[in-house]
Protein backbone atom coordinates (compact mmCIF):
# COMPACT_ATOMS: atom_id res chain seq x y z
CA UNK A 1 0.00 0.00 0.00
CA UNK A 2 2.85 2.26 0.78
CA UNK A 3 4.04 2.01 -3.04
CA UNK A 4 0.87 2.21 -4.18
CA UNK A 5 0.48 5.78 -2.93
CA UNK A 6 4.19 6.91 -3.70
CA UNK A 7 3.26 5.73 -7.23
CA UNK A 8 -0.14 7.29 -7.06
CA UNK A 9 1.40 10.78 -5.26
CA UNK A 10 4.18 10.68 -7.97
CA UNK A 11 2.04 10.61 -10.96
CA UNK A 12 -0.14 13.02 -10.19
CA UNK A 13 3.12 15.53 -9.41
CA UNK A 14 4.79 14.65 -12.81
CA UNK A 15 2.03 13.80 -15.10
CA UNK A 16 2.78 12.17 -18.49
CA UNK A 17 3.11 14.66 -21.60
CA UNK A 18 1.66 11.52 -23.44
CA UNK A 19 -1.47 11.15 -21.12
CA UNK A 20 -1.33 8.12 -18.59
CA UNK A 21 -3.68 5.26 -19.18
CA UNK A 22 -4.92 3.30 -16.56
CA UNK A 23 -7.61 2.29 -13.91
CA UNK A 24 -10.16 4.23 -15.56
CA UNK A 25 -9.49 4.63 -19.04
CA UNK A 26 -8.64 1.59 -21.67
CA UNK A 27 -8.72 0.71 -25.34
CA UNK A 28 -10.88 -1.19 -27.11
CA UNK A 29 -9.11 -3.35 -30.11
CA UNK A 30 -10.04 -0.98 -32.81
CA UNK A 31 -8.65 2.04 -30.80
CA UNK A 32 -11.40 3.47 -29.11
CA UNK A 33 -11.24 4.79 -25.48
CA UNK A 34 -13.67 2.56 -23.35
CA UNK A 35 -14.75 2.90 -19.57
CA UNK A 36 -15.25 1.15 -16.49
CA UNK A 37 -19.26 0.23 -17.07
CA UNK A 38 -19.23 -0.51 -20.67
CA UNK A 39 -20.40 -3.43 -22.03
CA UNK A 40 -20.12 -2.69 -25.91
CA UNK A 41 -17.91 0.00 -28.10
CA UNK A 42 -20.38 2.11 -29.53
CA UNK A 43 -17.42 2.50 -32.49
CA UNK A 44 -16.82 -1.00 -33.70
CA UNK A 45 -19.61 -2.96 -31.90
CA UNK A 46 -16.84 -5.16 -30.00
CA UNK A 47 -18.38 -6.79 -26.81
CA UNK A 48 -16.77 -5.90 -23.85
CA UNK A 49 -16.26 -6.93 -20.17
CA UNK A 50 -14.42 -5.61 -16.93
CA UNK A 51 -12.56 -8.37 -15.18
CA UNK A 52 -11.77 -7.93 -11.08
CA UNK A 53 -8.50 -8.86 -10.28
CA UNK A 54 -6.98 -7.62 -13.60
CA UNK A 55 -8.90 -4.14 -13.46
CA UNK A 56 -9.38 -3.82 -16.63
CA UNK A 57 -12.16 -3.31 -18.97
CA UNK A 58 -11.63 -5.43 -22.45
CA UNK A 59 -12.41 -6.31 -25.98
CA UNK A 60 -13.67 -9.78 -26.15
CA UNK A 61 -12.97 -12.50 -28.37
CA UNK A 62 -15.00 -15.71 -28.44
CA UNK A 63 -13.30 -18.62 -27.15
CA UNK A 64 -13.37 -22.27 -28.20
CA UNK A 65 -16.32 -23.09 -25.71
CA UNK A 66 -19.67 -21.78 -26.56
CA UNK A 67 -20.32 -19.12 -24.16
CA UNK A 68 -17.04 -18.39 -23.10
CA UNK A 69 -14.30 -15.33 -24.56
CA UNK A 70 -11.14 -13.84 -24.38
CA UNK A 71 -9.87 -10.48 -23.46
CA UNK A 72 -7.89 -9.08 -26.49
CA UNK A 73 -6.26 -7.09 -23.65
CA UNK A 74 -5.28 -9.50 -21.29
CA UNK A 75 -5.22 -13.01 -23.08
CA UNK A 76 -3.18 -14.70 -20.28
CA UNK A 77 -6.11 -14.12 -17.93
CA UNK A 78 -7.74 -17.62 -20.02
CA UNK A 79 -11.06 -18.22 -20.82
CA UNK A 80 -13.82 -15.91 -19.46
CA UNK A 81 -18.02 -15.90 -19.11
CA UNK A 82 -20.15 -12.78 -18.80
CA UNK A 83 -21.90 -12.32 -15.39
CA UNK A 84 -25.83 -13.94 -15.68
CA UNK A 85 -26.70 -10.32 -15.21
CA UNK A 86 -25.73 -8.41 -17.93
CA UNK A 87 -29.24 -8.63 -20.05
CA UNK A 88 -31.03 -7.85 -16.69
CA UNK A 89 -32.11 -4.26 -16.03
CA UNK A 90 -28.59 -4.41 -13.73
CA UNK A 91 -26.44 -4.15 -17.33
CA UNK A 92 -23.53 -6.28 -15.44
CA UNK A 93 -20.26 -5.98 -17.95
CA UNK A 94 -18.23 -8.45 -15.44
CA UNK A 95 -16.20 -11.25 -16.31
CA UNK A 96 -16.02 -14.56 -14.39
CA UNK A 97 -13.18 -17.14 -14.93
CA UNK A 98 -14.71 -20.23 -16.71
CA UNK A 99 -12.85 -22.11 -13.44
CA UNK A 100 -15.75 -20.31 -11.25
CA UNK A 101 -18.95 -21.85 -11.57
CA UNK A 102 -21.29 -19.38 -10.05
CA UNK A 103 -23.32 -17.74 -12.58
CA UNK A 104 -22.72 -13.86 -11.49
CA UNK A 105 -19.47 -12.12 -11.01
CA UNK A 106 -18.02 -11.22 -7.23
CA UNK A 107 -20.40 -8.12 -7.30
CA UNK A 108 -23.41 -9.82 -8.39
CA UNK A 109 -23.28 -12.40 -5.61
CA UNK A 110 -23.14 -9.83 -2.96
CA UNK A 111 -26.63 -9.42 -3.59
CA UNK A 112 -29.03 -10.77 -1.57
CA UNK A 113 -32.54 -8.65 -1.98
CA UNK A 114 -32.53 -6.82 -5.60
CA UNK A 115 -35.74 -4.25 -6.38
CA UNK A 116 -39.10 -5.79 -7.26
CA UNK A 117 -38.78 -5.32 -10.73
CA UNK A 118 -42.94 -5.98 -11.32
CA UNK A 119 -42.31 -2.04 -10.71
CA UNK A 120 -41.53 -0.13 -13.89
CA UNK A 121 -39.18 2.41 -12.14
CA UNK A 122 -36.99 0.02 -10.37
CA UNK A 123 -35.50 -1.08 -13.79
CA UNK A 124 -33.48 1.82 -13.94
CA UNK A 125 -33.31 2.55 -9.78
CA UNK A 126 -31.45 -1.08 -10.24
CA UNK A 127 -29.46 -0.17 -12.75
CA UNK A 128 -28.01 3.16 -11.33
CA UNK A 129 -27.65 1.08 -7.38
CA UNK A 130 -25.82 -1.78 -9.62
CA UNK A 131 -23.62 0.88 -11.55
CA UNK A 132 -22.42 2.56 -8.66
CA UNK A 133 -21.91 -1.14 -6.31
CA UNK A 134 -19.82 -2.24 -8.73
CA UNK A 135 -17.24 0.72 -8.73
CA UNK A 136 -17.29 0.42 -5.11
CA UNK A 137 -16.31 -3.56 -5.23
CA UNK A 138 -13.74 -2.98 -7.61
CA UNK A 139 -11.90 -0.20 -5.76
CA UNK A 140 -12.00 -2.61 -2.42
CA UNK A 141 -10.76 -5.27 -4.94
CA UNK A 142 -8.45 -3.21 -6.13
CA UNK A 143 -6.92 -1.94 -2.46
CA UNK A 144 -6.63 -5.57 -1.53
CA UNK A 145 -9.24 -5.90 0.75
CA UNK A 146 -11.23 -9.03 1.37
CA UNK A 147 -14.58 -9.20 -0.36
CA UNK A 148 -16.80 -12.38 0.82
CA UNK A 149 -20.18 -12.71 0.46
CA UNK A 150 -22.39 -14.49 2.88
CA UNK A 151 -23.29 -16.84 0.94
CA UNK A 152 -19.47 -18.28 1.65
CA UNK A 153 -19.03 -17.07 5.15
CA UNK A 154 -22.41 -15.77 7.01
CA UNK A 155 -20.54 -14.45 10.08
CA UNK A 156 -17.79 -12.05 8.35
CA UNK A 157 -19.17 -12.06 5.18
CA UNK A 158 -21.26 -8.86 3.29
CA UNK A 159 -24.38 -8.68 1.42
CA UNK A 160 -26.66 -6.12 0.02
CA UNK A 161 -30.32 -5.58 0.33
CA UNK A 162 -32.02 -3.18 -2.44
CA UNK A 163 -35.57 -2.81 -1.28
CA UNK A 164 -38.42 -0.43 -1.56
CA UNK A 165 -41.07 0.76 0.66
CA UNK A 166 -43.39 -1.58 2.21
CA UNK A 167 -46.93 -2.85 1.90
CA UNK A 168 -47.89 -0.73 5.05
CA UNK A 169 -46.61 2.71 3.70
CA UNK A 170 -42.78 1.96 6.17
CA UNK A 171 -39.99 3.31 3.86
CA UNK A 172 -36.60 1.08 4.54
CA UNK A 173 -33.42 2.62 6.58
CA UNK A 174 -30.34 2.69 4.78
CA UNK A 175 -27.76 1.52 7.02
CA UNK A 176 -25.22 -1.47 8.06
CA UNK A 177 -25.77 -4.19 10.41
CA UNK A 178 -23.43 -7.66 10.66
CA UNK A 179 -22.35 -7.58 6.99
CA UNK A 180 -25.81 -6.18 5.79
CA UNK A 181 -26.02 -3.33 3.92
CA UNK A 182 -29.60 -2.11 3.33
CA UNK A 183 -30.35 1.14 0.60
CA UNK A 184 -33.50 2.51 0.37
CA UNK A 185 -33.96 2.14 -3.47
CA UNK A 186 -35.75 5.43 -4.04
CA UNK A 187 -32.18 7.06 -3.63
CA UNK A 188 -31.60 6.16 -6.87
CA UNK A 189 -34.33 8.30 -7.63
CA UNK A 190 -32.69 12.07 -8.45
CA UNK A 191 -35.42 13.88 -7.03
CA UNK A 192 -36.00 12.60 -4.26
CA UNK A 193 -32.24 11.74 -3.33
CA UNK A 194 -31.79 15.67 -3.65
CA UNK A 195 -35.04 16.54 -1.50
CA UNK A 196 -33.56 14.39 1.41
CA UNK A 197 -29.86 16.16 0.63
CA UNK A 198 -31.54 19.41 1.28
CA UNK A 199 -33.54 18.02 4.66
CA UNK A 200 -30.35 16.66 5.89
CA UNK A 201 -28.04 19.55 5.22
CA UNK A 202 -25.94 17.53 3.56
CA UNK A 203 -23.39 19.58 0.93
CA UNK A 204 -23.82 16.19 -1.50
CA UNK A 205 -25.82 12.80 -1.65
CA UNK A 206 -24.59 10.19 -4.07
CA UNK A 207 -25.72 6.36 -4.32
CA UNK A 208 -21.70 5.75 -4.12
CA UNK A 209 -21.03 8.16 -1.51
CA UNK A 210 -23.97 6.09 0.65
CA UNK A 211 -21.76 2.76 -0.57
CA UNK A 212 -18.53 3.70 1.10
CA UNK A 213 -19.75 5.25 4.06
CA UNK A 214 -21.74 1.49 4.69
CA UNK A 215 -18.96 -0.55 3.59
CA UNK A 216 -16.74 1.48 6.26
CA UNK A 217 -18.62 0.04 9.02
CA UNK A 218 -18.51 -3.34 7.88
CA UNK A 219 -14.68 -2.38 7.93
CA UNK A 220 -14.51 -1.17 11.11
CA UNK A 221 -16.01 -4.98 12.10
CA UNK A 222 -13.58 -6.61 10.30
CA UNK A 223 -10.02 -4.37 10.72
CA UNK A 224 -10.85 -2.59 14.25
CA UNK A 225 -12.96 -4.49 16.24
CA UNK A 226 -11.28 -7.54 18.32
CA UNK A 227 -7.76 -6.04 16.73
CA UNK A 228 -4.83 -4.06 17.91
CA UNK A 229 -6.21 -1.20 16.58
CA UNK A 230 -9.02 -1.07 18.70
CA UNK A 231 -7.10 1.40 21.74
CA UNK A 232 -5.60 2.95 18.87
CA UNK A 233 -8.74 4.09 17.03
CA UNK A 234 -9.99 5.14 20.12
CA UNK A 235 -7.62 7.59 20.74
CA UNK A 236 -7.80 9.05 17.31
CA UNK A 237 -11.79 9.09 16.59
CA UNK A 238 -13.10 8.34 19.97
CA UNK A 239 -14.81 5.63 22.47
CA UNK A 240 -17.18 3.75 20.51
CA UNK A 241 -18.68 2.48 23.73
CA UNK A 242 -20.41 5.58 23.89
CA UNK A 243 -24.59 4.93 23.64
CA UNK A 244 -25.20 5.09 19.66
CA UNK A 245 -28.66 5.77 20.20
CA UNK A 246 -28.68 8.41 22.57
CA UNK A 247 -25.71 10.10 20.84
CA UNK A 248 -28.36 9.92 17.26
CA UNK A 249 -30.71 11.50 19.23
CA UNK A 250 -28.75 14.31 20.52
CA UNK A 251 -27.13 14.86 17.10
CA UNK A 252 -30.60 15.19 15.41
CA UNK A 253 -31.96 17.41 18.64
CA UNK A 254 -28.75 19.73 18.82
CA UNK A 255 -26.75 19.39 16.20
CA UNK A 256 -22.81 19.29 15.57
CA UNK A 257 -20.67 20.85 18.68
CA UNK A 258 -19.66 24.29 17.76
CA UNK A 259 -16.22 24.28 15.64
CA UNK A 260 -17.39 20.79 14.25
CA UNK A 261 -14.81 21.86 11.32
CA UNK A 262 -11.83 21.54 13.12
CA UNK A 263 -11.93 17.85 13.59
CA UNK A 264 -14.64 16.25 11.59
CA UNK A 265 -14.79 15.81 7.70
CA UNK A 266 -18.61 16.48 8.21
CA UNK A 267 -21.09 17.31 11.01
CA UNK A 268 -22.20 13.85 10.80
CA UNK A 269 -18.84 12.66 11.69
CA UNK A 270 -19.35 14.30 15.13
CA UNK A 271 -22.25 12.58 15.81
CA UNK A 272 -20.28 9.21 17.23
CA UNK A 273 -16.74 7.72 16.37
CA UNK A 274 -18.69 5.05 14.65
CA UNK A 275 -19.93 7.42 12.02
CA UNK A 276 -16.72 9.83 12.23
CA UNK A 277 -14.52 6.75 10.97
CA UNK A 278 -17.11 5.28 8.06
CA UNK A 279 -17.61 9.39 6.83
CA UNK A 280 -13.62 9.79 6.88
CA UNK A 281 -13.34 6.27 5.54
CA UNK A 282 -15.95 7.08 2.45
CA UNK A 283 -13.51 10.14 1.82
CA UNK A 284 -10.38 7.93 1.64
CA UNK A 285 -12.42 6.01 -1.22
CA UNK A 286 -13.68 9.47 -2.33
CA UNK A 287 -10.03 10.52 -2.71
CA UNK A 288 -8.48 7.58 -4.20
CA UNK A 289 -10.95 7.33 -7.27
CA UNK A 290 -10.90 10.99 -8.19
CA UNK A 291 -7.07 11.25 -8.37
CA UNK A 292 -7.07 7.88 -10.23
CA UNK A 293 -9.25 8.99 -12.53
CA UNK A 294 -8.00 12.29 -13.31
CA UNK A 295 -4.76 10.75 -13.72
CA UNK A 296 -6.25 8.02 -16.10
CA UNK A 297 -7.08 11.14 -18.28
CA UNK A 298 -4.12 13.35 -18.11
CA UNK A 299 -5.44 15.69 -15.42
CA UNK A 300 -2.91 17.27 -12.69
CA UNK A 301 -3.32 20.42 -10.84
CA UNK A 302 0.11 20.45 -10.91
CA UNK A 303 0.26 21.77 -13.65
CA UNK A 304 -1.96 25.08 -12.85
CA UNK A 305 -1.00 28.16 -10.79
CA UNK A 306 -2.58 27.24 -8.01
CA UNK A 307 -1.05 28.25 -4.23
CA UNK A 308 -2.47 26.21 -1.03
CA UNK A 309 -0.81 25.58 1.94
CA UNK A 310 0.86 22.19 2.29
CA UNK A 311 0.28 20.30 5.34
CA UNK A 312 3.70 19.18 6.82
CA UNK A 313 4.99 15.62 7.93
CA UNK A 314 3.85 16.20 11.24
CA UNK A 315 -0.08 16.26 10.29
CA UNK A 316 -0.11 12.36 9.41
CA UNK A 317 -0.87 10.09 12.39
CA UNK A 318 2.43 8.83 12.37
CA UNK A 319 4.73 11.26 10.99
CA UNK A 320 7.94 8.60 11.29
CA UNK A 321 6.40 5.38 9.49
CA UNK A 322 7.93 4.68 6.04
CA UNK A 323 4.21 5.76 4.30
CA UNK A 324 4.25 9.39 5.19
CA UNK A 325 6.00 11.38 2.77
CA UNK A 326 4.13 9.79 -0.41
CA UNK A 327 0.79 9.86 2.07
CA UNK A 328 1.33 13.73 2.51
CA UNK A 329 2.28 14.29 -0.91
CA UNK A 330 -0.74 12.58 -2.27
CA UNK A 331 -3.21 14.55 -0.07
CA UNK A 332 -1.69 17.58 -0.77
CA UNK A 333 -1.81 16.94 -4.62
CA UNK A 334 -5.30 16.14 -4.03
CA UNK A 335 -5.89 19.25 -2.52
CA UNK A 336 -4.61 21.19 -5.19
CA UNK A 337 -6.96 19.06 -7.76
CA UNK A 338 -10.57 19.47 -5.74
CA UNK A 339 -9.50 23.34 -5.86
CA UNK A 340 -9.08 22.73 -9.96
CA UNK A 341 -12.14 20.77 -10.09
CA UNK A 342 -14.43 23.15 -8.36
CA UNK A 343 -13.19 25.93 -10.21
CA UNK A 344 -14.52 23.93 -12.90
CA UNK A 345 -17.64 22.94 -11.66
CA UNK A 346 -18.42 26.98 -11.07
CA UNK A 347 -18.04 27.63 -14.29
CA UNK A 348 -20.45 25.38 -15.67
CA UNK A 349 -22.59 26.64 -12.91
CA UNK A 350 -22.83 23.64 -10.89
CA UNK A 351 -21.88 23.11 -6.49
CA UNK A 352 -18.31 22.71 -6.05
CA UNK A 353 -16.96 19.19 -7.06
CA UNK A 354 -15.48 18.57 -3.88
CA UNK A 355 -17.23 21.14 -1.12
CA UNK A 356 -15.58 20.34 2.24
CA UNK A 357 -12.35 21.36 4.14
CA UNK A 358 -9.37 19.26 5.53
CA UNK A 359 -8.62 20.33 8.71
CA UNK A 360 -5.14 18.81 10.02
CA UNK A 361 -7.09 15.96 12.34
CA UNK A 362 -8.84 14.71 9.24
CA UNK A 363 -5.59 14.05 7.53
CA UNK A 364 -4.41 12.56 10.58
CA UNK A 365 -7.53 10.52 10.31
CA UNK A 366 -7.31 9.67 6.89
CA UNK A 367 -3.45 8.42 7.05
CA UNK A 368 -4.99 6.27 10.19
CA UNK A 369 -6.93 4.51 7.48
CA UNK A 370 -4.45 4.43 5.23
CA UNK A 371 -2.37 2.13 7.81
CA UNK A 372 -5.36 0.41 8.68
CA UNK A 373 -5.94 -1.03 5.50
CA UNK A 374 -1.79 -1.39 4.61
CA UNK A 375 -1.76 -3.61 8.01
CA UNK A 376 -5.06 -5.81 6.33
CA UNK A 377 -2.17 -7.16 3.98
CA UNK A 378 -3.81 -6.65 0.91
CA UNK A 379 -2.56 -6.61 -3.09
CA UNK A 380 -0.47 -3.47 -3.52
CA UNK A 381 2.12 -4.95 -4.90
CA UNK A 382 -0.67 -6.49 -7.73
CA UNK A 383 -2.14 -2.72 -7.81
CA UNK A 384 1.09 -1.18 -8.05
CA UNK A 385 1.75 -2.98 -11.10
CA UNK A 386 -1.49 -2.30 -12.45
CA UNK A 387 -1.23 1.41 -11.88
CA UNK A 388 2.27 1.91 -13.31
CA UNK A 389 1.56 0.16 -16.67
CA UNK A 390 -0.63 1.78 -19.43
CA UNK A 391 -2.53 -0.36 -20.80
CA UNK A 392 -1.81 -0.71 -25.24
Amino acid sequence: MYRYFENISSRIATPSEQGARHSSVWDCQCGQSIFFNNSLCLACEHALGYLPGFNVVSSLGEAEQTGTWYLDAAPEAGPVRRCANLDTPAACNWLIPVSDHNPLCAACRLNRTIPDLSIPENHEHWRKVEAAKRRLVAQLINLGLKVIPKTEDEARGLCFDFVGTAVDGTAPTTGHANGLITLDISEADDAHREQVRQQMHEPYRTLLGHFRHEVGHYYWDRLIAGTPWLEKFRAVFGDEQADYGQALSCHYEQGPPAGWEERHVSSYATMHPWEDWAETWAHYLHMMDAVDTALGFGMSARRMELTYPRFPLQTLYDPTHESGAAFLAFVNNWIELAGMLNELSRAMGQPDFYPFVLPPAVIAKLHFIHLVIQDAGGRADDVLQVEATPTA
